[in-house]
């Protein structure tokens, strides 16, 4: 009956582990497909932002480190 036990949990183990596996793929696909446009010449809806903060001089050293022998 032990071999059999372990049987069963080893296959009860590895189809719970494939389901899981199956289960975040999709969900992966699927947030990270393309959203259909109404019209192939329409701009896309979102567009990523590149903002660059000042940085302030007083925060830290203003001229680089020199390090002396």
């Amino acid at each position: 009956m032990s071999t059999l036990n372990t049987g069963l949990k080893t296959l009860a183990c590895g189809f719970g582990a494939l389901v899981i596996t199956m289960v975040m793929s999709w969900s992966f696909v699927q947030s990270t497909t393309a959203a259909p446009s109404v019209t192939l010449d329409a701009p896309a809806a979102h567009m990523a932002k590149l903002t660059i903060q000042p940085r302030h001089i007083w925060f830290g050293q203003s001229q680089p480190a020199v390090l002396v022998d």
